[in-house]
C-alpha cells in the first residue's frame, strides 16, 4: 500500500519523557526497529502491526484534538514513509515529536520536527550503531537522550556530551534505566558534576508502571 506504514498503536496519554512531559499527547508507535537494547522495554514493536494509510493515521489522531504528536517506535525512521505522515502533521499545525535512536540518518528529517536523538550507552549493547554525525543536524529545539544503567553509563555520556560540545547544541537529557540505576544517584551526580542537563525519569512508568504510558 503507498503512503502507508505499519503500526503498532495509537494512543492519548501524558508525555512520560522529554522536554514537553506531563503534556497531553497522542503517540504514534511504528512497528520494527534494527536494534535490540539490553534495556529495550518496547520490544513487543518489534514485529507484527497493521498497516495503515497516512490519511487514516491521521485521521485517528484527529478525533483526539491533542496539540503535541510523539512518533515513536520501534524506530520511527526504518519506515521512510514515517517522514511524509510527520510532514502532514506538521502542515496541520500538530507540534511533532520524534523518538530515533540515532542510528539512522536524521538529515531527511523535516526542520519543523522536535527530534528527541536516543545515544545509545555501552550499557544498550548497541553503542556502535550510533551514527555521531547525526549530531550536526540538532538545533536548539532538539534534545539528546542518554539512558544510563550504571556509572559506566554516566561517565561515558558526560565525555561525549563535552566531545561534541551538545549542551551548547541542544537540550540534554539523562534518564535513568529503571531498576538498574537509582534515579536519587542519577540526580546526585549531576548535582555534584553541575552538568548542563535535564534529569529525567519516565513519568508514565511511575504513574501506570508499564511502558505506553496509558
Amino acid at each position: 500500500m503507498e503512503n502507508s506504514l505499519k503500526i503498532t498503536e495509537i494512543f492519548y496519554s501524558l508525555q512520560g519523557e522529554s522536554n514537553t512531559i506531563g503534556l497531553p499527547t497522542v503517540f504514534i508507535r511504528l512497528t520494527g526497529c534494527p536494534l535490540r537494547c539490553s534495556y529495550c522495554d518496547t520490544a513487543y514493536a518489534f514485529t507484527g502491526g497493521e498497516r495503515q494509510s497516512i490519511e487514516s493515521i491521521i485521521e485517528k489522531v484527529d478525533q483526539y484534538k491533542a496539540k503535541y504528536i510523539t512518533v515513536t517506535g520501534g524506530e520511527p525512521l526504518a519506515q521512510v514513509n514515517s517522514h511524509q505522515l510527520m510532514k502532514q502533521l506538521l502542515d496541520k499545525g500538530y507540534i511533532v515529536s520524534l523518538e530515533t535512536s540515532g542510528a539512522i540518518d536524521v538529515s531527511l528529517v523535516d526542520d519543523r520536527v522536535v527530534k528527541v536523538m536516543d545515544l545509545k550507552t555501552p550499557a544498550s549493547a548497541e553503542m556502535d550503531k550510533n551514527i555521531y554525525q547525526n549530531i550536526e543536524y540538532l538545533s536548539t529545539k532538539d534534545q539528546v537522550k542518554f539512558v544510563i544503567a550504571d556509572m559506566a553509563d554516566y561517565e561515558w555520556s558526560k565525555s561525549i556530551m563535552q566531545q561534541y560540545d551538545l549542551a551548547n547544541r541542544c537540550e540534554v537529557l539523562f534518564s535513568p534505566v529503571m531498576g538498574e540505576m537509582q534515579p536519587r544517584a542519577l540526580a546526585e551526580n549531576i548535582i555534584n558534576d553541575n552538568l548542563a542537563v535535564r534529569f529525567q525519569i519516565q513519568l508514565h512508568k511511575y504513574l501506570w508502571d508499564d511502558a505506553q504510558g496509558k
